[in-house]
């Protein structure tokens, strides 16, 4: 399948690494120079972000510097999908240093870089769903509010062109949700669902700029069968999202007291009696890793908070290495499970980032699973205070082809030491189950 980057509403993506053998630094729009987009405050910068942004320079140019006594939307439009649809086109087959920006050591794209990616490309729909043609008005600022299951179909290769479509498929008063799919083919004629790679979809909220209160968004209207069906499966997924966030709050039934105590039974021989314990299990606390930083201000988005695909970005990475020392192969990513972003990260915080492996699957001998639990603490020493800002819950399993040349392999189960341990890996257990179990057809996007 060979991708056409002058098809309307596609946007190619270029290295931003100077090439060493082309001297034309100077950035232009419409054969007009301007100030490059390196330059503009305010935004992450990576090949996608530089891209969209080149694309929508007035609709961004107004969320950095807008109007002096600017006022809300006044009457809201309706918008339909195909209004925000955007493409971007990664041109690895012909753009060297583009390739390396995004090659891993298993010549495949970087997850990590690909998820901050689906992160910026959500937001630019998110903001075309919800701009108006009228320049005195102030837009609404959006913000991640979570992200649904991403799921990898298949390996992504770094040697082949790759495209990324999305579009607003729901909307509710100041909510939107985008679908997001990774598309990549080697094969002339492929059907498009056997092409797509990767699917999320994110989950945006619209706040006033100077009260911060909920802000409404334009409506959204389906035009064609399957964007009708798209819209009214996330009605389905937002009204679950809501029952679910009721129920979480109702008491453990007798039923979940008796799986705590079978989880803890276990974990007791390690405390107690660790000379007794069974060696092919491991302490849920002797599988953590944990890095931290301190949030800068390249790494801040249009709206000066840090921009949410950085997040996941680094989540990523140290889930990764922490898949990596717990099985002593190489972890290959499955998919990411649904995401709150629950606190935002300013620039200057200290997050600490922490990793565990929450418990692992042999249901599969010959795909073994590794689940992944990263949390983001957003610490104020001198406040003496650390407050949850995100929790991912990644799945991995090995590389096939590592796990061929090591005969001797296996997969330790992993046992709580503490209730709370316990409870986390009950709750997670019961998310994949519900989800399993409400598995659907996928729609695709035309």
């Amino acid at each position: 399948m060979e991708f056409n980057s002058s098809s309307p509403g596609t946007i190619p993506v270029v290295s931003t690494m100077t090439n060493p053998f082309d001297n034309n630094s100077l950035a232009c729009v419409n054969g007009q120079a301007r100030k490059p987009i390196a330059f503009w405050p305010g935004m992450y910068h990576s090949p996608v972000t530089n891209a969209l942004w080149e694309t929508r320079p007035k609709t961004f140019e107004r969320l950095l510097d807008p109007p002096k006594d600017a006022t809300p939307q006044g009457e809201l439009l309706t918008r339909t999908p195909r209004q925000s649809r955007t493409s971007i086109l990664y041109g690895f087959s012909t753009d060297y240093i583009l390739r390396e920006q995004y090659r891993d050591p298993w010549n495949e794209v970087r997850i990590g870089k690909l998820l901050e990616d689906l992160d910026a490309l959500a937001g630019t729909i998110s903001v075309k769903h919800c701009s108006d043609d009228d320049s005195t008005t102030r837009l609404p600022l959006l913000v991640t509010a979570s992200v649904d299951k991403i799921v990898l179909k298949k390996p992504i290769s770094v040697n082949v062109d790759l495209k990324i479509v999305g579009s607003a498929i729901w909307v509710g008063r100041s909510s939107i949700e985008v679908q997001l799919e990774v598309i990549q083919s080697t094969k002339e004629g492929s059907d498009t669902s056997d092409s797509v790679a990767l699917t999320a979809n994110f989950i945006f909220v619209a706040r006033d700029s100077k009260t911060g209160k909920a802000a409404p968004v334009n409506r959204l209207s389906p035009e064609t069968e399957t964007e009708k069906l798209l819209f009214e499966e996330a009605e389905a997924r937002s009204k679950l999202r809501k029952r679910k966030n009721v129920e979480e709050n109702k008491e453990i039934q007798n039923g979940e007291v008796n799986r705590l105590e079978a989880l803890l039974a276990e974990g007791r021989i390690f405390c107690d009696m660790p000379a007794l314990a069974d060696r092919n299990s491991i302490l849920l606390r002797d599988t953590c890793l944990e890095n931290s930083l301190i949030c800068q201000p390249q790494q801040r988005n249009i709206h000066g908070r840090i921009f949410g695909g950085f997040l996941m970005h680094r989540a990523f990475e140290l889930a990764f290495s922490t898949a990596y020392a717990f099985a002593g192969l190489v972890p290959y990513f499955l998919e990411v499970d649904h995401v709150d972003f629950l606190r935002p990260v300013d620039v200057g915080d200290f997050l600490r980032i922490k990793s565990c492996v929450l418990y692992t699957e042999h249901e599969n001998s010959e795909k073994p699973l590794i689940n992944i639990e990263v949390v983001a603490h957003v610490t104020r020493p001198e406040l003496r205070s650390s407050e949850v800002s995100n929790t991912f819950h990644f799945t991995f399993t090995v590389r096939p082809e590592a796990k061929a040349n090591n005969d001797g392999f296996r997969i330790r189960k992993v046992v709580p030491a503490t209730e709370e341990e316990a409870r986390s890996i009950l709750e997670r257990m019961d998310a994949e189950s519900m989800q399993s179990s409400r598995g659907k057809k996928r729609i695709y996007l035309a």
